[in-house]
């Protein structure tokens, strides 16, 4: 009988997992483990882990004693550590397409919302003020500005296929695409310092890792041209939130558009919630039902793949099975 353990989860159950793993002999345990020391309870004998947000650090994949495979729920995986499964041969798996789309769109929406100060003006007409509820300067046309995109992956590149409808200026800055890449997805290729220094919307779509990590920070900040909008829906610590704050409260940055926040959940007591040019999310971009019937089934599918012995799709830490 294969253990499977599943970490934890933020769906109503686990029905789709059984029924894609149902053909295999298998117990399927779920878990809602929020500290390493729960994880290490239930990970020690489990022969594969399925992981959604749980804390994957080295001491909880280190008493793996069985695991043959690590998979997380979702494109990134920085809640998972690499080395250590690595170490110990376990590979580690993500689903990288399951919500492109979503992504996509959403972060055209926050573009939108920023550009048109769509909130305050809804505000105000709301309470009964009539007329446009920022100065004249706020209200933009994505048309007119140079949008910069960090990072090229799926969803970098479905943002600069809806981009190209507006017919604005694209800047890209993704060390691994070459230059030609670049250039037929629309954008022209440029370094990260360009790329701050020309933009007037910074879209944010690089994973996290130790590179990129406070990739926007106050230095990065005061190479940016003055009233720029900053959008991210990859990961929180992509942009150091005492610097953005900074930014914001000496107008340096004139818009946010936030599905994604270091620490999560944001605290209620941050003064970012109260900002009226700052438009949050509960990092929920990659929401739909299709998405997450996608996610579920194409996770529990990679399990059903280690179960029998066949190559396993999307690996990241370079461990093959």
């Amino acid at each position: 009988m294969h253990k499977i353990v599943v970490t934890d989860y933020t769906f109503p159950n686990l029905k789709i997992e059984q029924q894609v793993l149902e053909p295999a002999r298998c117990e399927l345990a779920g878990h809602q483990c929020r500290t390493p020391e729960a994880l290490i309870e239930v990970v020690r004998d489990a022969d594969y882990v399925l992981t959604q947000f749980a804390p994957m650090n080295a001491d909880v994949v280190g008493v793996m004693e069985r695991a043959k495979v690590i998979v997380r729920y979702g494109i990134g995986y920085d809640n998972v550590d690499l080395e250590a499964a690595r170490a110990r041969g376990i590979p580690v798996c993500n689903v990288p397409e399951f919500c492109t789309d979503e992504v996509a769109d959403h972060t055209l929406g926050l573009m939108l919302a920023a550009t048109r100060c769509l909130l305050q003006n809804h505000r105000a007409t709301s309470t009964g003020n009539w007329g446009l509820a920022v100065p004249l300067g706020q209200m933009r046309a994505i048309s007119r500005l140079t949008v910069g995109i960090v990072g090229l992956g799926r969803i970098g590149r479905a943002v600069a296929k809806r981009l190209a409808g507006f017919g604005c200026r694209i800047m890209v800055c993704d060390p691994a695409i070459g230059s030609r890449e670049i250039e037929q997805t629309g954008g022209e290729a440029a370094s990260l310092d360009d790329l701050l220094g020309n933009c007037d919307l910074i879209t944010l779509h690089c994973p996290s890792s130790e590179a990129t990590r406070w990739i926007i920070n106050e230095s990065s900040i005061a190479k940016m041209k003055p009233g720029v909008i900053l959008i991210n829906v990859g990961r929180g610590d992509l942009v150091n939130p005492d610097a953005l704050m900074t930014a914001l409260n000496q107008e340096r940055i004139s818009a946010v558009g936030l599905d994604v926040f270091s620490p999560e959940p944001i605290p209620a007591d941050h003064p970012i919630l109260r900002m009226e040019n700052v438009i949050v999310g509960s990092h929920i971009a990659s929401a739909s039902e299709q998405a997450a019937v996608t996610l579920r089934e194409s996770a529990a599918k990679t399990i059903l793949n280690a179960i029998k012995g066949e190559p396993l799709p999307n690996i990241v830490n370079g461990v093959s099975n």
